[in-house]
């Protein structure tokens, strides 16, 4: 490999996908305020897909500007159920209260991910997987909750598809990888046109 790949992301799972699929990579997490973006985002009237790819982007070029020659990849995930844009949840009780709007309802987890090197977009990707989850009761989420606690919170849907969360649904359609966060069979087919890893 000749150029080194970098991982603008604090995500644990995204990391361990891309580990487990045997690529070299560091971790640069960025420093920016998704907040802020998204508003703007909505402000301007653009669609979940355009801020998840603007802020995918944001935060590659944010830490490529302090990586030299480096590829970064930077990756962003929105959770839209009819008109409603979800955040991850600030503590277990905003969980619950989350949980409770989607049960029952399908939503997107709308997701992208994007390289960058030298200040240029040289890739990116997006995909909207379906998730429908089933009329689960007060008890399972009683149950739920406390089993997960603040693994939970780390996700834009309070739920770990690779844990418990996946007895929340009825229906899944879509890449399971991307459902975790990262479009890891589109990502590791730019990495070998780009000659980073073997094809």
């Amino acid at each position: 490999m000749t150029e080194d790949l970098v991982l603008a992301s604090a995500s644990t799972i995204r990391a361990e996908l891309l580990a487990s699929a045997g690529v070299v990579f560091r971790i640069e997490s960025a420093e920016l305020d998704e907040s802020f973006l998204k508003r703007t985002c909505r402000a301007e009237g653009r669609d979940a897909a355009d801020c998840a790819l603007a802020l995918a982007e944001a935060k590659a070029r944010e830490v490529a500007a302090r990586c030299g020659r480096a590829v970064v990849i930077g990756a962003d995930q929105l959770l839209v159920c009819g008109e409603v844009w979800f955040d991850k949840p600030s503590d277990l009780e905003q969980a619950r209260t989350q949980l409770q709007a989607l049960r029952g309802r399908t939503h997107e987890l709308v997701t992208a991910i994007c390289a960058v090197q030298d200040g240029s977009r040289l890739w990116h990707a997006a995909s909207s997987p379906r998730l429908t989850m089933r009329h689960f009761t007060d008890a399972f989420l009683d149950d739920y909750i406390p089993a997960e606690r603040a693994d939970i919170l780390r996700s834009v849907g309070a739920y770990r598809l690779e844990g418990r969360g996946v007895q929340l649904f009825d229906r899944i359609e879509g890449d399971y990888f991307t459902i975790l966060g990262l479009p890891l069979l589109e990502l590791l087919g730019f990495l070998r046109t780009k000659g980073m890893i073997l094809s």
